[in-house]
């Protein structure tokens, strides 16, 4: 861990020094972790939501934490499990199929007004959202996040080899569209 985290760390552990600490950390990671929910939920309205309650369930928990991660392990892996949630009650609550979930997020992706991708990059988008949820998720955060699979081990508690695995066949599978759908 990084000197300055350590600090981090004392500091929400100190009563009057909590509040201070925590904004620290907001502004460190609140961009990282936005474009990493942004790329599971897509939609911007709804990747704010689930940002401010990965926050709220952060500040809520710091007294759980236990150093044995970094903290921003710590915080992507409550965005992760927050972003999930949300998309799964959200399917529930509109009532989409199981088998149509590709389909319900590549319509969110092309009625998102805050999406600024070219032809191509929205082409790598579609494709992407294609993938099983899992892989999606590999995909993601080891190609846009540039995340070690050792740190993605400790996030999605999964070994380092499945999550080789995944990637792979994510890569495949997005050539494979991409071939296939010029």
């Amino acid at each position: 861990m990084q000197e300055n985290e350590q600090q981090i760390i004392a500091g929400l552990r100190d009563e009057s020094k909590r509040e201070d600490a925590f904004q620290l950390l907001i502004r460190k990671y609140q961009e990282r972790l936005y474009w990493h929910i942004r790329k599971i939920v897509i939609s911007h309205d709804d990747t704010n939501d689930v940002l401010q309650n990965t926050f709220l369930k952060a500040w809520k928990n710091i007294d759980h934490f236990r150093a044995e991660s970094s903290l921003f392990t710590w915080f992507y892996r409550i965005a992760t499990n927050e972003s999930i949630t949300f998309l799964n009650s959200k399917k529930k609550r509109n009532m989409v199929p199981m088998s149509d979930d590709n389909q319900y997020l590549q319509d969110n992706l092309l009625s998102d007004p805050y999406f600024e991708g070219d032809a191509i990059q929205l082409k790598l988008q579609q494709a992407i959202l294609r993938l099983p949820d899992k892989q999606r998720l590999v995909f993601n955060m080891k190609y846009f996040d540039e995340l070690k699979y050792e740190e993605m081990s400790k996030i999605l508690d999964t070994s380092v080899g499945a999550l080789k695995a995944s990637y792979h066949h994510a890569v495949k599978k997005i050539e494979e569209y991409l071939k296939h759908n010029n």
